[in-house]
């Protein structure tokens, strides 16, 4: 479509130039004669040749004495020049889908060039998919998923729409690694830069730092004024430790921080009653009423929903804190999963880092940067996925929609 409108205005200009050409002859012609060096003239005014000219005045007096219509366009538009190499999609879908993840495999199976097949993709013929790996889902799974979306959707009045629950109650808690740096990294450098150097001593062992993280939907007065911004607080999963030799950066005994790399339950239970529950006590709106649940999935080193001791430390100054588990296999249903981890990961990966400390650091700025509408905003994607997951019966295989959560 857009070669065609391309070819259509080069026609139209080229085409106007033609009418120019002849009217600036016709004011140096005198009984249809035109004047000595008039050609020469009006070549130099347009920067055409003088044969290009001299063609188009013959041709407009030949259909002139012919009395027939005035027509100067280019009769060779389309007919020289590199033809346009079509895509045949019917072709296309024929090739197995594993051999369609590069240009150059699909130009081999097409037998074109892989620049023909880029300037296809580019204007929209070829559309490039990335395909990520779900998790695989038994009966079961999915009459779980189905049932925990269906239990957040309230029981509509007489006469009008189901709607989600405003899930101001719930907290969502999920653990993820934080590494120091990437193995690759993406940068733009301007002609002749230096490519950065970066190095370690292994790609297995780069540093990285577990996180605890947990975070409630943002609440908002009736003028649009935030009372609570929903970020509980993520927690970093190290310890401190002295140094056991002394080196050119500190003395021996010198605590040093150093990652939890095996988190156990004893390990989680202990964030949970130390660093968690102080947390939300803390931060919750003081007019809220009714429980309190935390979700957290289904992970080993997660504690039972009744263990005796998380349940005698939440029950105590006025709160009902409670802990509930999310459908099995379904990262979908966490909103730290579902898009907020990775807007955090996002900005610590723009810092240059070197130690333990100062990765802890970027991620907890990181978490603090996070303004809350866009917390809420992804509050608005999970309330998408339940909507996507009932249609497919409990499914994984949909599509985020686009509901324009700005302008809501």
């Amino acid at each position: 479509m857009e070669n065609s409108t391309n070819s259509l205005i080069m026609k139209k200009t080229i085409h106007a130039e033609r009418q120019d050409i002849y009217r600036a002859l016709l004011q140096q012609s005198s009984d249809g004669k035109l004047k000595n060096g008039s050609i020469k003239h009006v070549a130099a005014i347009f920067g055409v040749c003088m044969r290009t000219v001299s063609r188009i005045w013959h041709r407009a007096k030949l259909q002139v004495e012919n009395g027939s219509t005035l027509d100067l366009s280019s009769k060779m538009l389309q007919v020289v020049g590199r033809k346009r190499i079509h895509l045949d999609l019917n072709q296309i879908s024929q090739i197995p889908l594993r051999r369609r993840t590069t240009i150059r495999s699909i130009a081999k199976s097409l037998t074109i060039s892989k620049s023909t097949l880029h300037r296809r993709i580019k204007e929209g013929e070829l559309i490039p998919h990335t395909n990520s790996i779900k998790p695989d889902l038994t009966d079961v799974n999915k009459t779980k998923r189905l049932e925990f979306c269906l239990s957040m959707i309230t029981r509509p009045l007489l006469n009008s729409n189901p709607t989600f629950h405003d899930m101001f109650n719930i907290i969502h808690i999920d653990e993820k690694w934080f590494y120091i740096s990437k193995s690759s990294k993406r940068y733009y450098l301007v002609p002749g830069e230096d490519e950065p150097l970066r190095t370690c001593k292994s790609k297995k062992f780069i540093t990285k730092v577990m996180f605890l993280a947990a975070v409630a939907r943002p609440r908002f007065d009736a003028i649009g004024n935030e009372f609570f911004f929903g970020k509980i607080g993520i927690f970093p999963l190290t310890t401190k430790e002295p140094a056991k030799r002394s080196s050119k950066n500190r003395v021996t005994v010198t605590l040093e921080t150093k990652p939890i790399l095996s988190v156990t339950k004893e390990i989680t239970r202990s964030w949970l009653l130390n660093k968690v529950l102080p947390a939300i006590k803390a931060k919750w709106p003081p007019n809220h009423t009714g429980p309190i649940f935390i979700q957290q999935d289904n992970a080993k080193p997660h504690i039972d929903v009744n263990d005796s001791e998380f349940i005698e430390a939440s029950s105590r100054d006025g709160f009902d804190i409670r802990l509930c588990n999310q459908p099995p296999n379904s990262p979908d249903l966490n909103v730290l999963d579902l898009g907020f981890f990775r807007a955090i990961q996002s900005l610590q990966e723009q810092e240059v880092l070197h130690t333990v400390d100062e990765l802890v650091s970027a991620v907890q700025t990181s978490f603090d940067k996070m303004q809350s509408h866009e917390l809420n905003n992804v509050f608005l994607t999970l309330q998408t996925c339940m909507k996507e997951i009932i249609k497919v019966q409990g499914g994984n295989s949909y599509r985020i929609p686009h509901i324009g959560k700005s302008r809501l």
